[in-house]
């Protein structure tokens, strides 16, 4: 069974559609695209890590590389290590999904996630290789002609020093400020940053209070971690704590919660940290780059303080993608990504959470402060509209469809907008409204439906 590389990887049900015979096949992929005879592998919680572990680190021996296993640790502690030491890295995780689904993402030297033409040169090698013709080609086209054997085989090794090396960077980013004074609840989602987290933020001298850290290979980001807050907003209410933060299952987005219970998502996150940086001037070119997803009343509180917004497609990659060919300094996504290009080469839920929280101690103030002074959410309603046919060119059919509805949305001095994407991995099409009501934002995203139902039928 063969799987395409999404915006994150490759990604699926782990032993059915993601199999030890494609892991294995991954890991020959891997090692004659990126090149290189040393590879280094890090894996989330999920019982399925391990197994599939095995097979890709089979697949890079038998094509002769070094292969270092990290055991479990933060996808962006794998790409940190992939930068500071140059070597391809490989993660093996789902993210946020349930713990039956596993992933494998893949770092270029460097710590950079793969380009869509290095992509498609490793998709065509995995054909080539499931295909039955093991010859394949090289990294540079070149014909492979045998495989290694003998002392030629690539050996597998444990490496147990990376977890600490990488705590020291994030601390590090900090220069000689702590985090002292400040009572956190941290919630690791039974996850891959279940020991390393809770040691950064002890390190940096706060209180912490650790939610969902006894991962047991089945509760992965089960009712915990960024994409279900609500244990973690009771808890910093209960325990009169000063904030929350939430990771996800891999620990590469985080959400956080102020001292009241209320939720700060990622775009508010990312307001903190531009104003904070442009007020210190950090902040390159006075640009952040966001998604089509980010709420509008992000956009309108930036444009407000005299920064500049550049929108990308959905997926931290794009937004990486956008941050380097612009040199910016900062970027993400309302999910929890956000990316400090100058700290980090992806997102890092961990270093994220340790800026802005750096933020609330050298300003003194509280995060929720922080949070409704930075930006004004506007209502955002959004809905998925399963379709049976084909939704080509559905953007066009719809546009004046579109333009009209965010007429309205707009008349008598109020802002709003609407979205509609068709997805890239699902029967659905995605519509989204935003509003200065709820009720508002409700009636478009109705109208929006009818509208994609009547073009799709």
């Amino acid at each position: 069974m063969s799987l395409s590389f999404g915006t994150d990887g490759v990604r699926g049900v782990a032993n059915a559609e993601l199999t030890p015979e494609l892991a294995l096949a991954l890991g020959r992929a891997a090692a004659r695209v990126l090149g290189g005879s040393r590879f280094v592998i890090g894996r989330d919680t999920r019982r399925s890590g391990m197994l599939i572990e095995a097979a890709l680190s089979a697949g890079l021996a038998s094509e002769g590389c070094h292969v270092e296993r990290l055991g479990i640790l933060p996808t962006p502690a794998v790409a940190w290590l992939s930068a500071t030491e140059d070597v391809p890295g490989v993660m093996i995780s789902a993210s946020h999904n349930s713990f039956g689904d596993n992933g494998v993402k893949f770092f270029a030297p460097g710590g950079r996630k793969l380009s869509d033409d290095l992509e498609a040169r490793f998709e065509s090698e995995l054909a080539t290789i499931q295909s039955g013709d093991g010859s394949g080609s090289g990294s540079g086209g070149q014909r492979v002609k045998q495989v290694p054997t003998g002392a030629d085989v690539g050996d597998i090794v444990e490496r147990t020093d990376v977890a600490n090396r990488y705590g020291e960077s994030v601390a590090a980013s900090l220069g000689n400020r702590g985090l002292d004074d400040l009572f956190i609840v941290l919630d690791c989602a039974n996850g891959a940053a279940s020991e390393v987290a809770p040691a950064i933020f002890r390190g940096l001298g706060a209180t912490v209070e650790v939610l969902a850290a006894n991962p047991d290979g089945c509760n992965i980001n089960e009712t915990c971690g960024s994409t279900h807050p609500e244990n973690l907003q009771r808890a910093v209410v209960s325990l009169h704590a000063d904030l929350g933060l939430a990771l996800d299952g891999d620990a590469d987005r985080v959400v956080a919660v102020d001292h009241r219970g209320e939720l700060v998502d990622g775009d508010q996150l990312i307001a903190i940290s531009a104003l904070d940086m442009a007020s210190r001037g950090l902040l390159r070119d006075n640009t952040v780059v966001v998604t089509v997803m980010t709420n509008l009343g992000f956009r309108l509180a930036m444009i407000e303080r005299g920064l500049e917004v550049i929108e990308t497609q959905v997926g931290d990659r794009y937004v990486l993608e956008a941050l380097e060919a612009g040199g910016f300094s900062l970027g993400g996504e309302q999910s929890g990504h956000l990316i400090f290009s100058d700290l980090a080469t992806t997102g890092d839920g961990v270093l994220s959470g340790v800026q802005v929280l750096d933020a609330v101690c050298r300003t003194g103030r509280s995060l929720a402060e922080l949070a409704d002074e930075a930006m004004t959410r506007l209502p955002q309603v959004l809905r998925n509209v399963s379709v049976a046919n084909s939704h080509s060119g559905l953007v066009d059919k719809l546009r004046d469809e579109i333009g009209a509805i965010e007429a309205d949305l707009n008349m008598n001095g109020e802002r709003g907008r609407v979205l509609v994407r068709p997805s890239g991995t699902e029967p659905v099409v995605r519509v989204m409204a935003e509003a200065s009501t709820m009720a508002r934002a409700q009636d478009a995203v109705q109208r929006l439906i009818e509208a994609v139902q009547r073009v799709c039928d």
